[in-house]
């Protein structure tokens, strides 16, 4: 709402009327009232540079009679008085129009006028304007998402948040995602944020089994988050220290990411249609050896072993397959053209009481890999929002619901691409059938007959009620439900195998998963704003919250069909085993609150507490307590500081507390028991665990210290983080000695993990005219990882895995010292000079694989009707070399190209030790050793053009108000880094990242 104090600010704000510029003081009586007719309507619209403004406040002075401008800036009021005057305000920056009987007033904002800190940022149970919050929250926008052509909302957040990790495990659609904000806090336990969308958790744990996904998918992971439309997102706000989370309590140990999805707005109907095409490829080929380089190396190798007659499998070189062939097996096997076809869709309006939004998308996408692979996803969401006539009860009604189907190969066809002999047969006989050569090879063609197939279903639906009690008390219930379900198959019929075994429908099998989860939750709230005195401002919240999660798993295999025709149908299998049925249920509750007070709107201080108790724990354990406090002080506002124009805004925050962590799985603290089967099909239960009711709650404590500053009339915009976690009583599955029956129990131990780092945010308004305009965002992230202490780590089973004072992402590895020029096998130091390597003894080389620092650079550069957004990623970090996931060079395997500066007697400085096809013992073990030495650790830092978006709008007087943008977008464009052999982020042997090339067109009416 409108704020009179400030008129006291004496600002000059500039603004346009019907073309012309006006400079006004604002006053107290710094208007004129002129005199309009009483229920006129008054039309216009509302631009920033050259952007439509949406949901600027236009209110009648001295009413309650007020509008917002639609998503196209326009607005319409009826007044109510004849003297009246229209006050605009976005961000705070209020103007002030006498209507003087005009019928039509077109408001001009200048970007100087706007701070960024005015903007209001979603901190999950409340609210706040960013300049008065005392946590740190990072956000991001619907304009920087929409600027990218990805599938999923990870994505798009990769690389755009200062303290936030997230890496894809595999370019193939439908894949999983590492994330981490703020550093690996547990040894054991989880590590991800917490995942909120409309209020309701969101898990976003695989739900595939590792038995039927993760040959094609890295360790079977399925994200469910892939079921979201990115498009339909309005903003996502990253959770990051105690403040901000601990609200959350357990749950918000390792931050919490919000997703708030795009919802109505009054105002004439208005519908948006967004169609795209995009060409998809990977990024990059590994360089590997020609035929004739192969064979030489293989040669050599056999001379090495003082092998002269070649053995009969050695087709390669036997002369069985033909010398002079030459195939690019990663062109034919990953080098394929994908294709994606996007169609959103929505419509949006309402009225000051009722708002509607109802999206659909339809995504399309094909594969990479050669053969018929599809990834199809179908969504929609639909929120509503309703107000009684007197603002007492407030309703919001969200949902999204989507659909995912997926068609890949059973297997990853990366490694086969980069390891098959580039002289191997021809993939088909002259007949079109598959060539087996003589029963020389695995015709990998034949592999595409078995294929993996999953299909899945996601709602997440949220009901939000608020009614105003009294004049300074609201009570809120907020009711949230999701369910998703999961059903993947791997297809695996005998056409897979060489006909001339006489392999026949009797030995294929397939393996089905099916997964269902459910999930509600409760979290009743009275919430309160009141004065204290003239200059302070309370604002006190209480809930509770009751979560219910349930999770069920089954995994089938059957094998031996009387037909392929029947694969798909289990009972129609000779045999059938259950590798996995299981069922679990998680209940949380807790209850919390929040109080904030204001002094001078300069002065705050934000109190958090909750208790939690969780169903994982046992009843002596179940419940902790958890809490924060924040402090922030506004110094610009002191008065040493208002003639200081240089400065904009300036402010100190600071938060201190406790969240915990309770990310182990559920019923571990009891004896549980499997079901087995012996050869007799008879059932008997087996012990799996041993009941201990001892551990409990793991505890992170975190320190953030913060400094936002803004210069020269919020052209610049600079904000540092300095944060400290410190996670104790770390939950771990503590190893047993194999004579108790048992592998593990899981305890708390006494070990204490710090994550500490810098966080650096800097936005610069490098050009603001009304026709040009140029934005610079830049984040950078300088984190650290330490072991700060482990009780007695020396004699424990982790004294091989972590060191103290380390990160415990480290890798102990041997010292690699070169290759002996008379042997020609590489060397390693022998630590303890006993005259032999062992891991235990010899290992002490300390690499750490955390990024030294990572962060991106976004810049935004609009004119006219033209606008560009560009994002640099950037990472400084070490990594293995992918030799490492390569048999020793010499054996019947494609390599790297450097792998031909191989030693022999006339090349003794070589980088390569001799090959071998394994006769050569020295040369096998030294080899092994090597790709468990320093020598195979690289730096994987790395530039990257991360995207690219460039966009025309029409705007047209033919075309009504509304309006037409043409748009060309890029991902994964170019990189540049020192390692060379590969893509920086290519994960071993799976699919690389993948570029994205993308041309739409949007339509707004």
């Amino acid at each position: 709402m409108y704020n009179q104090n400030l008129h006291k600010s004496m600002k000059k704000i500039y603004f346009r009327v019907t073309g012309k510029t006006f400079a006004v003081i604002l006053g107290l009586m710094g208007s004129t009232v002129l005199y309009a007719q009483k229920g006129e309507t008054v039309v216009g619209v509302v631009t920033q540079t050259n952007q439509r403004l949406a949901d600027v406040l236009v209110m009648e002075e001295g009413t309650q009679n007020h509008t917002f401008t639609n998503e196209k800036g326009e607005y319409r009021i009826t007044l109510e008085h004849e003297d009246a005057v229209l006050l605009f305000e976005y961000f705070d920056v209020p103007q002030r129009e006498v209507v003087n009987n005009r019928k039509t007033i077109n408001i001009h904002f200048i970007s100087d006028d706007i701070a960024l800190q005015e903007v209001v940022v979603n901190a999950g149970y409340y609210t706040v304007k960013d300049k008065e919050r005392t946590g740190s929250i990072a956000r991001v926008t619907a304009k920087e998402i929409e600027n990218q052509p990805v599938n999923n909302v990870l994505d798009a957040l990769q690389g755009r948040v200062a303290g936030l990790e997230i890496t894809p495990t595999t370019g193939t659609a439908g894949g999983g995602y590492n994330i981490q904000l703020r550093g690996r806090n547990s040894i054991a336990a989880g590590t991800e944020p917490l995942f909120i969308i409309d209020g309701v958790p969101y898990d976003t744990g695989s739900m595939s089994s590792i038995s039927v996904s993760s040959q094609v998918l890295p360790l079977g992971k399925v994200n469910p988050l892939n079921g979201l439309d990115p498009q339909a997102i309005e903003s996502i706000e990253i959770l990051k220290d105690a403040d901000a989370t601990a609200i959350y309590g357990s749950r918000g140990a390792n931050g919490v990411i919000l997703i708030t999805t795009k919802k109505g707005s009054e105002g004439k109907t208005s519908f948006h249609v967004e169609s795209s095409t995009s060409v998809i490829e990977i990024t990059q080929k590994m360089k590997l050896m020609k035929t004739d380089d192969y064979l030489q190396l293989r040669r050599d190798a056999f001379v090495n072993d003082g092998i002269s007659n070649y053995p009969s499998n050695a087709f390669d070189v036997n002369g069985r397959w033909d010398p002079n062939r030459s195939t690019d097996w990663q062109k034919l096997f990953i080098g394929n053209k994908g294709m994606n076809h996007t169609l959103n869709s929505s419509i949006r309006g309402g009225n000051l009481q009722t708002s509607f939004q109802l999206g659909t998308t339809i995504v399309e996408e094909s594969s990479v890999f050669v053969g018929d692979f599809k990834y199809k996803k179908h969504g929609v969401n639909f929120n509503l929002n309703h107000s009684s006539k007197d603002k007492r009860l407030e309703l919001n009604l969200s949902s999204n619901y989507g659909v995912d189907r997926n068609k890949l190969p059973t297997q990853d066809l990366t490694k086969r691409a980069r390891t098959l002999a580039p002289n191997a047969p021809e993939l088909y006989n002259e007949d079109g059938s598959l060539n087996w050569e003589g029963n020389s090879w695995v015709n990998p063609i034949a592999s595409l007959n078995s294929y993996y197939r999953s299909k899945s279903d996601q709602l997440n639906t949220n009901l939000r009620l608020k009614y105003r009690l009294t004049d300074f008390l609201d009570f809120t219930t907020n009711l949230g439900y999701n369910r998703a379900s999961l059903e993947d198959k791997q297809y695996n019929p005998n056409t897979t195998r060489n006909p001339a075994n006489g392999s026949t429908s009797a030995v294929s099998n397939m393996i089905k998963n099916n997964t269902d989860r459910e999930s509600w939750i409760v979290e009743p709230q009275l919430s309160s704003e009141f004065a204290i005195g003239k200059k302070g401002k309370v604002l006190a919240l209480v809930g509770a919250t009751f979560n219910s999660a349930k999770n069920a798993n089954t995994t089938m295999q059957g094998e031996g069909f009387l037909t392929n025709d029947l694969i798909d149908n289990l009972s129609a299998a000779n045999t059938v085993v259950f590798l996995n049925d299981q069922e679990s249920q998680y209940k949380y509750q807790a209850v919390f609150t929040r109080i904030n007070y204001s002094y001078q709107t300069k002065y705050f201080i934000n109190l958090t507490g909750r208790r939690d108790g969780s169903s994982r724990f046992s009843p002596e354990n179940r419940f902790a307590n958890f809490g924060a406090v924040g402090l922030a002080w506004i110094f610009s506002k002191e008065a040493f500081l208002e003639a200081v124009d240089w400065l904009s805004f300036g402010k100190i925050r600071g938060s201190y507390g406790v969240t915990g962590n309770d990310q182990i799985g559920d019923y571990q603290y009891l004896e549980t028991y499997s079901v087995s089967q012996d050869g007799n099909v008879h059932p008997y239960l087996t012990p799996t665990r041993l009941y201990n009711p001892n551990f409990s709650w793991e505890k992170n404590k975190k320190l953030d210290i913060g400094l936002e500053l803004v210069f020269f009339k919020n052209r610049l915009n600079l904000q540092i983080d300095y944060y400290r976690n410190r996670s104790d009583n770390q939950l771990i599955g503590y190893t047993l000695p194999a004579t108790t029956g048992f592998s593990s129990i899981q305890a708390n131990l006494n070990a204490l993990v710090q994550n500490q780092g810098i966080e650096l945010s800097l936005t610069t308004l490098n050009v603001s005219k009304t026709k040009f305009s140029w934005k610079t965002l830049l984040n950078l992230t300088i984190p650290q990882n330490k072991l700060l202490d482990f009780e007695d780590l020396a004699t424990s089973n982790y004294a091989n895995q972590f060191v103290i004072g380390k990160s415990i992402d480290i890798r102990k590895l041997y010292h690699y010292q070169g290759i002996n020029e008379h042997t020609g096998i590489y060397e390693f130091y022998d630590y303890n000079l006993d005259g032999r390597l062992t891991a235990v003894e010899d290992k002490q080389v300390v690499v750490d694989f955390n990024p030294k620092w990572y962060g991106n650079m976004i810049n935004t550069i609009m004119y006219g009707n033209f606008e560009m957004d560009f994002n640099l990623q950037f990472v400084k970090k070490k990594g293995y070399h992918l030799q490492q996931t390569f048999t020793m060079p010499g054996t019947m395997s494609n390599q790297l190209t450097d792998v031909h500066d191989y030693w022999s007697l006339s090349n003794v400085s070589s980088s390569n030790q001799l090959p071998s096809n394994g006769g050569l013992n020295t040369a096998y073990n030294a080899y092994q050793n090597y790709i468990a030495s320093d020598a195979i650790v690289v730096d994987r830092s790395f530039l990257r053009l991360k995207t690219l978006a460039i966009g025309y709008t029409i705007r047209d007087q033919r075309l009504q108000g509304n309006h037409i943008q043409i748009f060309a977008q890029g991902y994964n464009l170019l990189t540049f880094s020192k390692y060379k052999v590969a893509d920086p982020e290519h994960n071993q042997d799976f699919l690389p990242p993948l570029r994205r090339y993308t041309m739409g067109v949007k339509f707004n009416f």
